[in-house]
């Protein structure tokens, strides 16, 4: 699990530096050989056979951009100070800038507004697709009698109708818009607002 979560704005000079980090596969192979554990320099570049300038200087833009960090030192048998990189605990989030509450509410009334329309829409032309259900007659007693004969749920004899569709699309639509409203409230009280504060 991430140690901390990070929310970059699309744009700013984190996400900047990331993005020039990584920009180039030699990144993303350092990246891929800091998975098994951490390791030093030489060790990435052997591994990687690639030189250890070039090494060093896509080490350093990583390591600028937050994704990697100096998880210990050790010494080497010359008697020289060796960093040992690790990948960090950090989840990084790319997402748009939040002006205020009040932005995030009006979104989401209009997702809301959306889905309303949607499950209007949906309950004005599905009976033009399909016959419509048994209204109580004999055919809906003899489907009842049936159930009841091969053991199925009471709730199971009772067909669904349009307006239970209609109603199931319109409470799961707006279940999903409620949640995602939450969460970005959430994010804006505990990211967005405390940046916003800090700069």
């Amino acid at each position: 699990m991430a140690d901390e979560i990070v929310v970059l704005e699309p744009g700013d000079e984190r996400a900047q530096r990331i993005a020039k980090a990584m920009s180039s596969q030699t990144a993303n192979d350092i990246l891929a050989a800091l998975r098994d554990g951490p390791l030093s320099a030489a060790e990435i570049a052997d591994r990687l056979s690639i030189p250890l300038t070039t090494l060093k200087y896509h080490v350093e833009n990583l390591a600028d951009a937050g994704i990697i960090e100096v998880v210990r030192t050790r010494w080497s048998a010359k008697g020289r100070e060796v960093k040992v990189y690790g990948i960090t605990g950090r989840l990084l989030i790319v997402a748009p800038a939040t002006k205020d509450i009040r932005s995030i509410l009006l979104k989401y009334a209009s997702l809301f507004g959306i889905i309303l329309f949607a499950s209007v829409v949906i309950a004005a032309i599905m009976p033009l697709f399909g016959a419509p259900p048994p209204t109580g007659g004999e055919e809906s007693r003899l489907m009842a009698f049936d159930n009841k004969a091969l053991g199925a749920p009471q709730s199971a004899a009772v067909p669904q109708t349009v307006n239970d569709l209609v109603i199931a699309f319109f409470l799961g639509g707006s279940s999903v818009i409620l949640l995602l409203m939450i969460y970005e409230v959430y994010l804006y009280f505990t990211y967005y607002r405390r940046r916003r504060m800090k700069n």
